[in-house]
């Protein structure tokens, strides 16, 4: 499933073909994906003026000027095509089967945005003002926001006798990690991932804190991780696979200098975890 930095890549990619146009066109395939969109959904949305494109934990929210906003997510293995607009601006992937094309928006600017989901575990939905969504009801604060300090992150981590990775994989606690970027910050910060969340002292929680930002941000000036499913909007792969530290690497060589350890893989409530025993404690 895209994580933070991947779900933030798309919505960057999305951004100048949306944000300012109107929506002269919503071709809608399907009445469901994981949940059943909702029956206005094209009423709604046709004749839109987007007004400007958010993020929230793992969702975009396309923001109109009609007191709604539509909730997008890609769920395992959505992915968003961009055509039109500038020739040679995209990069087309042949595998997408066009009866997978769900959700088409096109613009008075002649770009088409199209949700492609072939397994269909994405979602779309409208969000009206004052309204509080269930999907996004419990969310805790935005890992690269104001609101995320080290002080949060010690109070949520206080007195918890989880690991620490279950604990930063609870969207309660902190919204869009995963899997991916969990690994390797734990990694950079020198954190065992079955460390018990209370145990860890106030400096090692700000160091956390710290990596935590520095691998999103990473990330997502790599254009996300492409293993799987995810692209860019542009139709391009992410490249942070390529840095990867720990994730997916068991066996191979910690990177850390003057470690010598070897990456090892430990399942923690059904999940791998990958982490160098040598210098994560």
């Amino acid at each position: 499933m895209p994580e933070l930095p991947e779900v933030e890549t798309v919505r960057r990619g999305l951004e100048p073909h949306l944000t300012g146009r109107r929506l002269v066109r919503v071709d809608q395939r399907r009445p469901d994906l994981r949940w059943p969109m909702p029956p206005d959904l094209v009423q709604v949305l046709t004749g839109a003026r987007v007004e400007g494109l958010r993020r929230r934990s793992k969702y975009i929210l396309i923001d109109l000027d009609r007191d709604a906003s539509m909730l997008l997510h890609l769920g395992m293995s959505g992915r968003i095509r961009v055509e039109g607009g500038i020739l040679g601006g995209f990069h087309h992937d042949a595998n997408l089967r066009p009866q997978h094309d769900h959700l088409v928006l096109t613009t008075d600017e002649g770009v088409s945005v199209t949700l492609n989901d072939a397994r269909r575990f994405g979602a779309v939905d409208l969000l009206r003002p004052g309204q509080d969504h269930p999907l996004l009801a419990a969310l805790g604060p935005e890992p690269l926001g104001e609101d995320f300090t080290p002080a949060v992150l010690a109070a949520a981590l206080a007195g918890r006798k989880a690991p620490v990775k279950s604990l930063l994989l609870d969207q309660r606690i902190v919204a869009g990690l995963g899997n991916i970027y969990v690994c390797e910050a734990l990694h950079r910060a020198g954190v065992h991932p079955a460390r018990p969340g209370g145990a860890l002292a106030a400096g090692e929680i700000a160091a956390l804190w710290g990596h935590i930002r520095d691998v999103l941000t990473d990330a997502i000036a790599a254009g996300g991780s492409s293993l799987r499913d995810h692209r860019q909007a542009s139709g391009e792969m992410g490249y942070f696979q390529h840095d990867f530290r720990v994730y997916g690497r068991e066996g191979a060589v910690c990177p850390t200098p003057r470690c010598g350890g070897a990456i090892a893989r430990i399942t923690q409530s059904g999940r791998s975890s990958w982490f160098c025993p040598q210098c994560q404690h």
